[in-house]
């Protein structure tokens, strides 16, 4: 089995092989360092990362531990770094989703503190195939089932997986020939894990059925790699026409396309609010339901997608009307800059103004109400005073717009959120004078 070569394109002095201990980590480790021998100025790192699981663990961290100086004593130019996460799952999170997670996370910031840019990873074809299988279970598209790339930038970091295309029967052929220790993690055989069930259950299977099965379902992950990149590309030169200078998406530029570029479309666009990725349920959703709307609003992860006026926007970490907030509530608001008021979960931008302002004396006393209903609010000089409700409706102000705390003083009605300053107290020529702006969602930042 020929030994990892780092990609042409990165040079760097130290090389990071994650090492968990196992056949496949040493064995990677072992041919890099073996490489790195024969080279000037280059090292190999093993990093590893304890994740408190098993009581295992600390037998794996003082055998990887006791292997770097042994192989380091004949010569091999590594080294071991290693942390312990300090975190545990949480209730509901997928163990293997978390653990992955967090390691990936805990390798980085080894990897950083090290100087080292190029990561090597062993997963190799039956572990590619694992993937491709268990995303097609899964239901998934394109991106889904290319699976694990050969190479990733990410973080600052080229993450890279020499031997991807490397049968296990191989590694373990360089193991036994190289008289290299590992261990043996119990949970690989623990068929509760999606991938240990794929592995034990269904993939023996598949190859006693279909001659070559795990080199087909590899090469299906490569072709979905080339679709998903061409889908991207398509979704991009799609957004050049639906997408408005402040990342809102145009909806009558998005009913343009077909059924399968919409939704394409969608994914992509949304991939970019989307941490956890993208619902397949909030695509068909949408499809199905932003033709027909006007004004609108979808869950999405901490935010919210907004339709107003044509548009969809994403609103991150929407919060509600404080319901906590008190029915009264005394604030200065006589001083430019921001003023947060946490009890309404925002806070108050303030602005000094030549014109069309409101009186600095008067809002050196303002009260915060609640909407109780009956108020009454004046746009315009020449306008009416009349309900909020109907003055929202007049100035197509969408519902997520009008939450937030009225601005009395002297039981005057000054401000509300969504609609400005009330006609009937704009200050006089020569009067010194400010505008309010409620943001919300921003008591604590800037």
């Amino acid at each position: 089995m020929g030994a990892p070569a780092p990609a042409r394109s990165v040079v760097c002095r130290r090389i990071g092989v994650a090492v968990s201990g196992g056949l496949d980590s040493t064995a990677l480790w072992h041919t890099t360092a073996r490489i790195a021998a024969a080279q000037e100025s280059l090292a190999v790192v093993g990093l590893h990362v304890h994740h408190g699981l098993l009581t295992q663990a600390d037998d794996w961290l003082r055998h990887l531990q006791r292997q770097a100086k042994r192989w380091a004593a004949r010569g091999l130019p590594v080294s071991l770094q290693w942390r312990r996460l300090g975190a545990a799952p949480g209730r509901g999170d997928s163990v293997e989703a978390w653990a992955r997670r967090e390691r990936y996370a805990a390798l980085a910031e080894m990897a950083l503190a090290q100087d080292i840019d190029l990561v090597l990873l062993a997963h190799h074809r039956r572990d590619q195939a694992e993937t491709f299988l268990l995303q097609a279970l899964r239901g998934a598209g394109p991106a889904g089932l290319s699976a694990m790339p050969r190479q990733v930038q990410r973080g600052g970091i080229t993450w890279a997986r020499p031997w991807l295309e490397q049968g296990r029967g191989a590694i373990e052929a360089y193991v036994r020939r190289h008289r290299l220790g590992f261990v043996e993690d119990p949970s690989n055989n623990d068929t509760r894990l999606a991938r240990n069930r794929v592995r034990h259950l269904l993939a023996p299977v598949l190859g006693d059925v279909f001659e070559g099965g795990e080199q087909r379902l590899c090469a299906s992950a490569v072709r979905a790699q080339e679709a998903a990149a061409c889908l991207f590309e398509l979704a991009e030169l799609d957004l050049q026409g639906a997408r408005t200078a402040e990342g809102q998406l145009t909806v009558v530029a998005w009913q343009s396309l077909s059924e399968a570029r919409r939704a394409n479309l969608l994914r992509a666009w949304l991939s970019g609010f989307a941490q956890a990725g993208v619902p397949d349920s909030l695509v068909k959703r949408l499809l199905r339901e932003l033709p027909r709307a006007s004004v609108a609003r979808w869950p999405l992860g901490n935010g919210e997608l907004h339709l107003h006026r044509g548009q969809l926007r994403y609103v991150d970490g929407v919060v509600q009307a404080a319901t906590t907030a008190p029915g009264l509530w005394c604030i200065d608001l006589s001083q430019p800059g921001r003023t947060p008021v946490p009890q309404w979960q925002g806070s108050f931008h303030i602005d000094a103004l030549e014109q069309g302002g409101l009186p600095v004396a008067q809002l050196r006393n303002c009260e915060l109400r609640a909407r109780s209903g009956g108020e009454r609010f004046q746009r315009s000089a020449k306008g009416l005073p009349r309900s909020l409700k109907k003055q929202y409706q007049a100035a197509g102000v969408p519902a997520w717009e009008r939450q937030g705390p009225l601005v009395f003083a002297d039981g005057q009605l000054l401000y509300v959120p969504g609609l400005g300053h009330d006609a009937r107290c704009i200050a006089g020529q020569g009067v010194p004078m400010l505008s309010l702006r409620w943001v919300p969602g921003a008591a604590s930042g800037s």
